[in-house]
């Protein structure tokens, strides 16, 4: 049977952008990369994926179609941000942190997602298992030394007892690190006391009910607390309560010490990743993985401030000591 092709303009486009559009080229590949919130912390992630991907030869801008948003600490709007990644059809989509994870999951089975700094996706449901999953899900998480976390405030607060922690009860992550304190307190002969902030404007009177209850606050890897930081160090000060974090960075913003990862690493960590799925590997085939590179940062000056003074040996051992 024979065809009569009648060559409109239309046609002729598209023949064009055919010849543009030639299979396997880098340019033709696109990440997606949504955080749920800006701070310090989740902003190292994402500049260590784009450093990643920028290594590998995958250069946003040039060889690689590259977006960003930030859901401003709004799960609706990190629901949004991901309904529209997914009718954009990237190769990949980066969630950056568990509500933004959450998100992107809940609205794509195909397209392969690569959470980061998710503390525990078994909890957050992204994932059955830290095995590969079978699915388009796996990432990097940034699961904290719980253990090593209560060690460091033995030695910041030898008599500890009552410990403090602020937390965002509708954030699996932070729900999930509670219940794992919960168990890692009562062998070390501590007990924890909640305080709970739902939005990042009730850290401060969150960090404000503890006052007279608890010897020292720990603040965990939580976007909202990390978000109103300054709250909680204003009240410590105020109250001579020692807060020791989870995040390096919050001792630059005030906290006595912290044992935490390097985030911009994990960002790195989660850019190889991407980087093997934009190879044609199976997101699906890829286990969870977690860091295990820690850093002491300590703040002498904050502790005077809060009340205790930190030990000669604790401030050798740190691999920052912020004046």
């Amino acid at each position: 049977m024979q065809h009569s092709f009648l060559r409109t303009p239309l046609t002729l486009l598209a023949i064009a952008l055919a010849a543009i559009a030639t299979p396997g080229h880098a340019a033709d590949k696109s990440v997606a990369v949504t955080a749920i919130v800006e701070h310090k912390a989740l902003d190292s992630v994402r500049d260590g994926v784009k450093d990643e991907l920028k290594s590998a030869g995958f250069d946003a801008g040039k060889s690689l179609k590259y977006e960003y948003q930030s859901a401003q600490g709004n799960t609706g709007t990190a629901a949004q941000i991901a309904r529209k990644y997914v009718g954009d059809r990237p190769d990949v989509i980066v969630a950056i942190a568990t509500p933004s994870a959450q998100a992107v999951v809940a609205a794509t089975k195909d397209i392969p997602v690569v959470y980061s700094a998710v503390t525990d996706p078994v909890a957050a449901k992204l994932v059955k298992t830290w095995d590969a999953s079978g699915t388009n899900v796996t990432g990097v998480s940034d699961m904290s030394p719980l253990e090593k976390h209560l060690e460091l405030i033995k030695r910041v607060v030898p008599g500890a007892k009552r410990v403090g922690v602020i937390y965002s009860p509708g954030e699996a992550n932070s729900v999930s690190i509670i219940e794992a304190l919960k168990k890692a307190m009562a062998p070390a002969g501590m007990t924890l006391v909640e305080g709970a902030a739902a939005r990042t404007v009730d850290v401060a009177s969150a960090a404000q009910s503890l006052v007279g209850k608890v010897d020292v606050i720990y603040a965990p890897t939580d976007n909202n607390v990390m978000s109103a930081f300054e709250g909680i160090v204003k009240v410590a000060q105020q109250a001579k309560i020692p807060v020791v974090a989870a995040d390096t960075d919050a001792v630059n913003r005030g906290a006595v010490a912290a044992l935490g990862l390097n985030y911009y690493d994990i960002g790195r960590q989660t850019g190889k990743i991407v980087v093997r799925i934009l190879k044609g590997e199976a997101a699906g085939k890829i286990a969870s993985q977690t860091s295990t590179t820690f850093e002491l940062h300590v703040n002498p000056a904050a502790a005077l401030k809060q009340g205790v003074t930190l030990s000669d040996e604790l401030v050798k051992s740190a691999k920052v000591v912020v004046k």
